[in-house]
């Protein structure tokens, strides 16, 4: 995929992990107007004099449509009973431009992919660069990573070499580089594959990994590098995250996201929260 700016991404990928149906809005929605005897829902109908059981919350979560949800969505715009559903979506593959705009959305529930942890393998791969003086080999070995969400093989170079140029200079500047970005194990493996970059990455690899190595090397990527994560929203929250994200409006990549997680989002939920377009 190609932005207006000429230059190629790929685009993120969207699985609905889980979803709790609407059918515990509609019982919300019936408390407030205590109305169950109206719903098309036999479930629905039940509560009205006793408590569910378990075979009855089932009947619930798997009710597809309702008529009040649907009224109150649309004609009386009385949002706050979407609420009570909730979907969880895995991410992969976007960017960490897009986790920035994301964090606007207060309502959500976020986790993801931590670049304290997660950095090992291009602190590595710069850390063997280093035995041969060899630039190449950081920027080969890394390009094979598949970190940015940019598909142009020469622009990525060009991003590699930049993390190789602060790390060098990060390495040029601190007397304990080694101590910052591999574990102590580890150190071992310096001299004994000294001029073998394949071998001492390798070695660094199968080796133990260095605890929040990404405290000290934060600031070598950009906002280009790709990152996963599971998102939470409730139906509400979802409504007003792609009515504003799937919009020309938007940031193109997170509109590319929501653009993604709207085709995963079953029609129950659209149905809800996006206003139908004319035929």
């Amino acid at each position: 995929m190609e932005d207006m700016y000429g230059i190629k991404y790929s685009k993120p990928e969207v699985v609905l992990m889980q979803e709790t149906g609407i059918g515990v809005a509609e019982a919300a929605a019936r408390t407030c107007y205590d109305s169950f005897e109206n719903s098309e829902n036999e479930s629905i109908k039940f509560i009205e004099n006793n408590l569910p059981n378990d075979a009855t919350c089932k009947d619930i979560n798997s009710i597809e449509d309702s008529n009040l949800l649907d009224d109150l969505a649309w004609t009386y715009f009385h949002h706050s009973i979407l609420e009570h559903a909730n979907l969880s979506f895995l991410v992969r593959g976007t960017s960490r431009g897009v986790l920035q705009e994301h964090a606007r959305h207060r309502m959500q529930a976020i986790s993801v992919r931590s670049t304290r942890y997660t950095m090992s393998s291009v602190i590595n791969a710069f850390t063997a660069s280093q035995t041969a003086d060899d630039k190449d080999f950081f920027v080969d070995k890394v390009l094979g990573f598949d970190m940015f969400v940019t598909a142009d093989m020469e622009y990525n170079k060009i991003e590699i070499g930049a993390i190789y140029d602060k790390l060098k200079y990060q390495s040029s500047v601190v007397d304990n580089f080694h101590e910052l970005s591999i574990a102590k194990s580890s150190l071992g493996f310096l001299d004994e594959f000294k001029g073998n970059p394949q071998k001492l990455f390798e070695a660094l690899e199968a080796g133990k990994k260095k605890r929040n190595v990404g405290d000290a090397f934060k600031h070598i990527i950009s906002d280009n590098v790709k990152v996963d994560m599971v998102v939470t929203f409730n139906l509400r929250s979802l409504k007003n995250y792609l009515t504003l994200r799937d919009s020309g409006a938007a940031f193109f990549q997170i509109r590319w996201l929501a653009q993604e997680m709207m085709r995963v989002t079953p029609s129950k939920y659209l149905d809800l929260i996006i206003k139908k377009k004319a035929d």
